[in-house]
């Protein structure tokens, strides 16, 4: 078998993730990861909150500093929109795990609680890494944009001497 990566061994032995019991039935399997949705909404939706943090701060940062709207959607109402559909799509991801599990439990009923606690896990990380994606790209782009900037004015300012 492989090996997994470290981060990954560790979510999947979290709280989150464990299933102590074996289960036997479908509505358990179910009722087991809908138990777990309301951590897993406020876990990506904290990183959203960073990464919007991020992305809003970089916007603004650019607004003012060099009158660019840089990270900005106009108008900005698109912004709280792609959020809902993105909280809602992140949703029906989540629920694609216990009907993926269903279909294990089905095929390999051996596997089916060894799944869902390695497929909850690796959804997890996958949710949280692609919901920071944003903030770490604009926030990059912000930094080698702030970095060029004062680059360009202190060669500027060498070169008028």
């Amino acid at each position: 078998m492989f090996s997994q990566p470290r981060l990954v061994s560790r979510i999947r032995a979290s709280v989150l993730c464990q299933r102590d019991t074996p289960i036997s039935t479908a509505w358990q399997a179910i009722g087991w990861w809908e138990a777990r949705r309301a951590a897993f909404n406020l876990i990506v939706g904290s990183a959203g909150i960073v990464s919007s943090l991020v992305v809003g701060v970089v916007g603004l940062g650019s607004y003012f500093l060099f009158g660019s709207d840089f990270g900005v959607p106009d108008p900005p109402l698109f912004a709280v929109l792609a959020v809902l559909i993105y909280a809602i799509m992140a949703n029906v991801c989540y629920t694609g795990g216990w009907v993926a599990e269903l279909v294990i439990r089905k095929a390999w009923p051996e596997q089916a609680d060894r799944f869902a606690a390695l497929s909850l896990a690796l959804g997890v990380l996958f949710a949280v890494l692609l919901t920071l994606s944003p903030g770490v790209l604009v926030g990059a782009v912000g930094l080698f944009g702030l970095f060029g900037h004062l680059l360009g004015s202190s060669v500027r300012e060498t070169t008028s001497l």
